[in-house]
């Protein structure tokens, strides 16, 4: 970074270009604030990110990840974030909104997200210690009072009734809709509403993955 205390780039190729070997380069503490995971979306960006986690079993080196609950809106997002905890990362989700999308690492340098522009989003890379210390202090308050990833997944559970756990067991020992219509009382046509409204409250795409969903929440099948 030169003498620069700050600069600026736009999207994620001259990020990474002006400002990739900073993620290299961290040694002993790395912080990743997002709302969710599209902000450090791009693949450089990712794979930079990454090898970071990567090392996060290093001995003295602390990786964490903390994010808002709209980044487990899907499966996709949520095997993403298991995997990346599996790699050593801490990951927590926040209830509070975040008062910065960062990434601080060493608590030496800052990358702070900006808008999105027809050219990619913004970002501010800054060396200024009173502006590193500032906003990891609010990250760090943020942090102490979220969730680990596993007790958030854990209780953020549906409310289903008696009919839609019902309904969750028929799923999962293969019966035909007809046959589950016929064991619940009901007709095919309100028996497929329901499966479907089921789905939508597991935030779940397939009946599969319903069951991998009430699965991963400790929901009797």
């Amino acid at each position: 970074m030169r003498n620069e205390q700050m600069f600026s780039v736009q999207g994620d190729a001259e990020l990474i270009a002006r400002a990739g070997h900073l993620f290299a380069s961290a040694s002993t503490d790395f912080l990743c604030a997002a709302r969710d995971l599209d902000t450090w979306s791009q693949p450089e960006a990712r794979a930079a990110i990454q090898l970071r986690m990567r090392a996060a079993d290093t001995p003295a080196f602390t990786s964490r990840k903390l994010l808002s609950p709209v980044a487990l809106a899907d499966e996709k997002a949520r095997a993403h974030l298991r995997l990346v905890q599996s790699k050593g990362a801490l990951v927590r989700i926040s209830g509070a909104p975040l008062p910065h999308e960062t990434i601080i690492i060493d608590r030496r340098v800052m990358i702070l997200a900006g808008r999105e522009a027809p050219a990619g989003r913004e970002y501010s890379v800054t060396t200024s210690q009173t502006m590193v210390d500032g906003v990891y202090s609010l990250l760090s308050a943020v942090w102490e009072n979220s969730v680990e990833l596993d007790t958030y997944l854990r209780s953020d559970v549906p409310h289903l009734d008696d009919e839609g756990r019902t309904i969750l067991r028929a799923l999962g020992s293969g019966l035909t809709d007809e046959s589950a219509a016929r064991r619940l009382g009901v007709s095919l046509r309100t028996y497929r509403r329901r499966v479907a409204e089921l789905m939508a409250a597991l935030e779940a795409g397939s009946r599969f993955q319903a069951g991998l969903r009430a699965g991963e929440l400790g929901l009797p099948r």
